[in-house]
Parts: structure tokens; C-alpha cells; sequence
């Protein structure tokens, strides 16, 4: 049976995070849990686009309850002052989207020292993952949900040249990031469950979604996406399924049903051999831990 967000619990009562809420994959699925009842925090690094976006959704839906909170997750202190701030403010966390991410810009390092692709879109998540957890563990059914992409395929992670300071490939660091995300899901996973933890890991991806993310893109691709591609509201469905379908495990991967995953329904997919490795997975969570300076589940 084909998943669809019509089914889907109430989620009244219920709170989220969803990063990089203001446009794209991470607006629709913040308007998508905001019309089923949930508070929604836009955790974005523009508040002036944050502040729209939540104007749309209260246009769409007036009884809404939607807030905006900045995030800059290429800034570990963002990273920090965000999390503090919402757990002062908030005594439990139930869903935690890690949405937000850049797409093949030119080199750049962030202000920590991190490829910039790797610092937006991976280790500012796992930082904020981290700092988030002592909340999402004590909320009942919690569930965090980590955006990877078709991209996790195009290479492996970059060890001995994490931030592409030897040569710089926007497609390969962007795979990298994509990967990383990937790994990160199915090992928190695994360390949620050796710890008794009962909050669910899980992953998504979009598939071939037309949405911002490919203004960086040559120009021949940028003709090709909208002839294989879905729209925003379409590509969020595996996020949404991922994030409420109720037959969801920790360890889930979900993404499109039709054209190698590249558009459709929302069901659970494969992924890759890299991605399953369990022991790069772990070298890489110790490596975002001593680069992050956050450690958990250890």
C-alpha cells in the first residue's frame, strides 16, 4: 500500500525541528506537519525568509503553530546557541529533521575550517543532533531524520582529504556530505540501540527533486532536472514518511518508488556498500567528534 501524508496521525501536541525550512524540500515538509497539527520550528540562517515561509504556512493553514528560530549550521557556535536556546525553551523534542544543505557551490571553508558542502550539510547536523538528544530521548516516539540523496553513491568518504584542500571536486564533496549523512543515520541507529535509546534513526531522500538546491548546476543539467525530476511538495514525501509512517524502523531508508529512485511514491529503499560500512562508519563518527568538539553515544 502506497504511503500518503492524508493518512497520517495527528500530530497535535507533537513538536519539530526541520532545517532550512524556509524553502524547497525543507518548506514542504515543515507545511506538510504544520497542516497535520504539529508545532513547527523553522531553524533556518535567513530569519527574514524564515519569517515568510512561516507566513505562508499560517496563509495556508491559520490555527497553525509555526515558529522561527536562526541556524547557521556551517557555524558550530550557531550550532551551539540554537540548541541551547531550544532546550532552555522547550521540554521535549519529538521530531528533529536534519533537512538543510547546499548543492555544488564553489570552494569555500567555513568558519570553523570545514569544506563548506560538509560543514551545511553533515557536521552542523551532527553537532545539533548531539546537543539535541538529552531532549529527544526522554520524549516518547521521537524519531530524527537525516537527508541523504542519490548523490551518496558518487564516492566515498575523503580521509585523508576531508575538506578537499588538495583539490577541489563540488560534485565529489558534495557526494561526500551526502554519504556522510547516510553513515551518520544507520550508525546513530546503531548506537541508539546498544544504548537503549528508543528514539529512531532514520534516513530519506528525495530522488530527483526540482527545487533551489541546483543553482550551482552546469547548465546542460539544469535543462535535464525538470525533465526526470518531481516537485518540492513530492520530493518531501519520503522525508514526511520517514518522519510519520508507522511502520518505520530505526535503520529505515526511504526514498521514491519509481526510476531508480529517482521520482514517485514514497516507500523504503537500499543503499549502497559504502554507506553499510560499519567501520568507516564508526572513523567517521569519532573524526566529526573531535571535530565538532561533540561527543555522544560513545
Amino acid at each position: 500500500m502506497t504511503w500518503n501524508i492524508n493518512g497520517a496521525p495527528d500530530q497535535k501536541g507533537r513538536i519539530a525541528i526541520v532545517t532550512g525550512a524556509n524553502i524547497g524540500l525543507g518548506y514542504d515538509t515543515a507545511l506538510a506537519l504544520a497542516g497535520k497539527g504539529c508545532t513547527v520550528v523553522l531553524a533556518c540562517r535567513n530569519p527574514d525568509k524564515a519569517q515568510a515561509a512561516r507566513e505562508q504556512i499560517l496563509s495556508r493553514y491559520p490555527k497553525a503553530h509555526v515558529k522561527c528560530q536562526a541556524l547557521d549550521l556551517s557555524s558550530l557556535k550557531s550550532v551551539r546557541s540554537f540548541a541551547s536556546a531550544f532546550s532552555k525553551s522547550h521540554k521535549k523534542l519529538d521530531l528533529l529533521i536534519n533537512n538543510a544543505g547546499i548543492m555544488m557551490p564553489p570552494f569555500s571553508l567555513s568558519e570553523d575550517g570545514f569544506e563548506s558542502q560538509l560543514a551545511a550539510n553533515y557536521l552542523g547536523h551532527f553537532a545539533l543532533t548531539g546537543l539535541l538528544l538529552p531532549l529527544l530521548a526522554k520524549t516518547p516516539d521521537s524519531r530524527i531524520v537525516s537527508l541523504s540523496s542519490l548523490a551518496h553513491n558518487w564516492g566515498d568518504i575523503r580521509f585523508d582529504d576531508l575538506h578537499f584542500k588538495k583539490g577541489y571536486s563540488k560534485r565529489g564533496a558534495y557526494g561526500q556530505s551526502k554519504l556522510a549523512c547516510l553513515m551518520f543515520a544507520y550508525e546513530l541507529n546503531r548506537r541508539l540501540r546498544r544504548a537503549g535509546i528508543k528514539t529512531l534513526s532514520v534516513a530519506a531522500h528525495p530522488g530527483v527533486a526540482v527545487t533551489n538546491l541546483a543553482q550551482h548546476f552546469p547548465k546542460f543539467l539544469a535543462v535535464f532536472f525538470p525533465l526526470v525530476g518531481q516537485s518540492a511538495a513530492s520530493g518531501a514525501l519520503p522525508t514526511l514518511y520517514a518522519a510519520l509512517g508507522e511502520d518505520i524502523d530505526g535503520g529505515d531508508y526511504c526514498g521514491p518508488r519509481h526510476m531508480r529512485q529517482m521520482r514517485g511514491a514514497p516507500v523504503k529503499v537500499g543503499s549502497n556498500r559504502a554507506s553499510r560500512d560499519q567501520t568507516a562508519a564508526k572513523r567517521l563518527w569519532e573524526l566529526s567528534e573531535e571535530l565538532t568538539g561533540v561527543r555522544f553515544l560513545d
